[in-house]
């Protein structure tokens, strides 16, 4: 048990923290539990947003977050780059 006052201050305060970060991390997981079952752009995008906002909160640690963010973003279904049209380098003109 603390014995000074500043402790049992610092003890009522990380109790505090605790309840708001468990709730942070529950919709976290949930979100992110969603977004890899469902593997839509919009459930993903939400739930790199509760990361993000979540790391900056300090609920979760950064990488953390960015190595959740890394996994979902390679469940986003790949863009196919259709190839452009060559077009022909203009002609150059010579000098007279």
């Amino acid at each position: 048990m603390p014995v000074t006052k500043t402790a049992k201050r610092a003890l009522r305060a990380a109790k505090r923290k605790a309840i708001v970060n468990s709730s942070i991390i529950k919709n976290l997981e949930i979100a992110v539990r969603v977004a890899k079952k469902s593997k839509s752009a919009e459930k993903i995008i939400k739930a790199t947003s509760l990361l993000d906002r979540a790391a900056k909160k300090k609920a979760i640690h950064k990488n953390k977050a960015a190595r959740i963010k890394s996994i979902l973003s390679k469940l986003t279904p790949r863009r196919t780059n259709h190839p452009k049209a060559k077009t022909k380098p203009a002609k150059k003109t010579s000098k007279k």
